[in-house]
């Protein structure tokens, strides 16, 4: 191909769709093209090649990364130089055999499980021959370019469960666990540059360690992880924890260790027991009810997020209604709420009984409004309090600029934030405040010292 007007050090554009694994897989290829000598691009203008990392969790998902490709595409026509599209992630490896004809403006696509190969395949696209020698970047070999306050780190990949509606198990593959010693060395490497947040992430967290050895368990590297980041006052956060994950070791060990923030993000997807049989799931109203008591006994002011879907196939309204009332009554601090989605390749995507459009965006609608009055609630309950808040950025705002952070409470990107009067205090620092005011799912707090931890 022509590289008329390629940089000598081929820089490279980074697109990121879909969930918070994602970004930790792009974050991966990024440091991996970083120490190979290529350089990051903050737009198509500077860019050599585009590496687009994208979703395929639902139809529309799906969709977005298509016409996200395409737009760049069409963008990098338009320009004066070759700039070559690679695609990656989760719509390769759902769609991979049909895409090159499909889609001849992309160069080449990358599945999930070819990701760390990612400089031969840029290397290829941009006629570099493997054996030449681009520009050192430094001794030290990195595996996160993380630059923010928090990170995610991603202990597990695939799954093992095939619920009726997910096509993750035929897009990732089944469930592996992340050895530990990798693990803890990243988490290691994120607190000596600054991360003071780990999130854990997977698709089924609860279970991490159950196809290695004999006492890996997820309790058993927190607390591993725990004194990794004991020496930073950092923060571990776990999330998507199934309810059968919830063992008596795991809540010791949330509860005990000090660096483990007390909350619990549990996904249900539903409570009546014949829906969630049918989802090829376990559990009723009364098993979750009795879990959700037994966490708040155990782990007192412990904050709860959990997941709901409305207008699986034969859902009943007497169903739904169950689950709107089984929200409502058990008070969670925080629930995501998503409308059914057949998606190709799915068992749900064949049953009978499909939901129509109209009467599911009903259903939805109904959960999201009893889903945001709980946030609005629990997020006011805090008021009055005096937190430790993890600074993310400043915001610009009508009345000039202010701090934007996050406390113990507040997932990244998913729970609201704390919104600061900006001080002598700069983003990656942990002030205490005391929050004063809400509004929706934000605060408002009033910087009162530096953090310790919490």
């Amino acid at each position: 191909m022509s590289t008329t007007g390629r940089h000598e050090q081929p820089r490279v554009l980074f697109v990121t769709l879909g969930c918070a694994k994602n970004e930790v897989d792009t974050d991966r290829m990024r440091s991996l093209l970083l120490n190979a000598g290529f350089l990051e691009s903050e737009d198509v203008d500077g860019a050599d090649v585009v590496l687009v990392n994208t979703c395929s969790f639902l139809a529309s998902a799906t969709q977005e990364s298509v016409e996200c490709t395409l737009e760049l595409a069409e963008e990098a026509r338009e320009g004066v130089r070759d700039l070559p599209i690679v695609m990656c992630g989760c719509v390769p490896s759902r769609y991979g055999d049909d895409l090159p004809d499909e889609m001849p403006e992309v160069a080449a696509f990358v599945r999930t499980d070819e990701e760390d190969g990612i400089v031969d395949v840029v290397r290829t696209v941009l006629g570099i021959p493997r054996m030449e020698q681009l520009a050192s970047v430094g001794s030290r070999t990195t595996l996160r370019t993380v630059e923010g306050t928090s990170a995610y780190v991603k202990i597990s990949d695939g799954c093992d469960r095939f619920c009726a509606f997910c096509a993750i198990p035929y897009i990732r593959g089944r469930y592996a666990s992340r050895p530990r010693e990798e693990i803890v060395s990243e988490v290691a490497d994120l607190m000596e540059g600054g991360v003071r947040e780990v999130c854990l992430i997977g698709q089924d967290t609860g279970v991490w360690g159950s196809d290695l050895g004999e006492g890996d368990t997820l309790a058993s590297l927190l607390r591993s992880l725990s004194e990794v980041v004991r020496p930073y006052d950092g923060w571990i956060r776990v999330l998507y924890l199934q309810p059968e994950g919830m063992t008596d070791e795991l809540v010791s060990a949330i509860r005990d260790l000090d660096e483990v923030l007390p909350y619990i993000d549990i996904p249900i997807q539903h409570c009546s027991g014949r829906v969630l049989a049918s989802m090829n799931r376990n559990g009723d109203a009364a098993s979750y009810a009795e879990l959700f008591a037994r966490l708040r006994r155990e782990i007192p002011g412990m904050v709860l997020r959990s997941t709901a879907m409305a207008g699986f196939p034969g859902e009943t309204d007497d169903e739904a209604d169950e689950l709107l009332d089984f929200i409502k009554r058990e008070e969670l601090d925080y629930c995501s709420v998503f409308e059914f989605s057949p998606e190709e390749g799915t068992a749900a995507a064949r049953m009978p009984d499909q939901i129509p459009d109209d009467v599911k965006m009903e259903r939805t609608q109904r959960l999201v409004d009893a889903a945001e009055q709980l946030g609005f609630d629990a997020t006011a309950r805090h008021v009055g309090e005096r937190v430790d808040v993890i600074i993310d950025g400043i915001d610009e705002t009508d009345d000039g600029p202010e701090l934007i952070g996050h406390t113990w409470f507040q997932a990244p990107d998913s729970d609201g934030a704390v919104h600061v009067s900006v001080g002598d205090v700069a983003v990656g620092d942990v002030v205490t405040c005391d929050l004063v005011d809400s509004f929706c799912y934000e605060l408002i707090g009033e910087i009162v010292g530096e953090g310790d931890g919490r």
